[in-house]
């Protein structure tokens, strides 16, 4: 791995760092750090590049090479979504950043919903330590998805709730923000890392660690440029995961209701 405008183990204190992972997103990438720094000036962006065929790596390398926020990870292969978050995610703890963003590179986050789910997080607004941009709670949708793949996101998202026992919607999305101690605090070389159940595994963790979670209602809208990386393997990944989780974790709800401590 290389990275590129990595400041000597230090972030600006306080700042929110965002965790953009990039495979072939040449035609969306700058769009979407322009719209970023838009509505959050002082954030910072890293882009972690996993070695993409279009030159999105070289494209973040001058995006940062004119802006001192806009920092690059590059990494030697496609190896998943989640290998590449957990990359940004120990960039991010060994800076001082102070809350930490995943989004997606190709415009189905909105930038501009950020300062709402930032809101919500610590003392000053709901005491979250994990915020989700949630498409399952009231106020919201998604736009430009065909039936069959509606269908399959929310199916999977009822049948992770239920089966794990959380109290979460969406925790499939891959828009949220967190606090940067529940990162130092979870075990992250552990996660599953392949496909969006990295993400059901960080929503499960989380909870099981007694962290708020709060999800914040947004627009969820298809890309315009490239190709999804959904795949039929990632679903069947999530699913035989997240079966395997639900029912561990229901042994042991059983276990604690049988065997209370004396």
């Amino acid at each position: 791995m290389t990275n590129r405008h990595a400041p000597d183990g230090k972030g600006v204190p306080g700042t929110t760092l965002v965790v953009v992972p990039t495979y072939n997103e040449r035609e969306n990438l700058e769009p979407i750090v322009q719209r970023l720094h838009a509505a959050l000036p002082t954030a910072h962006v890293l882009v972690v590049d996993d070695g993409s065929p279009d030159g999105t790596g070289d494209l973040a390398e001058r995006l940062s090479a004119s802006d001192e926020r806009v920092h690059v990870l590059h990494r030697a292969g496609k190896s998943g979504l989640g290998a590449a978050y957990v990359a940004g995610f120990h960039w991010a703890l060994d800076r001082d950043y102070a809350a930490v963003v995943e989004m997606d590179a190709d415009g189905s986050h909105a930038p501009e919903d950020l300062p709402r789910l930032l809101a919500m997080l610590g003392a000053e607004g709901a005491g979250a330590d994990v915020v989700i941009g949630s498409r399952y709670v009231t106020g919201g949708r998604v736009l430009n998805w065909t039936w069959q793949r509606q269908w399959l996101s929310r199916g999977a998202n009822i049948y992770s709730k239920h089966a794990l026992g959380v109290p979460v919607n969406d925790s499939t999305a891959g828009f949220r923000v967190y606090r940067r101690d529940v990162l130092a605090a979870l075990p992250l070389e552990d996660v599953a890392s392949q496909g969006y159940c990295f993400q059901v595994d960080l929503t499960l963790r989380a909870v099981e660690a007694g962290y708020v979670i709060v999800e914040v209602p947004i627009t969820f809208s298809d890309r315009e440029f490239g190709d999804s990386k959904m795949s039929g393997d990632i679903v069947r990944e999530a699913l035989l995961r997240v079966t395997r989780w639900g029912v561990r974790r229901r042994a042991a709800q059983l276990y604690e209701l049988f065997n209370p401590q004396r």
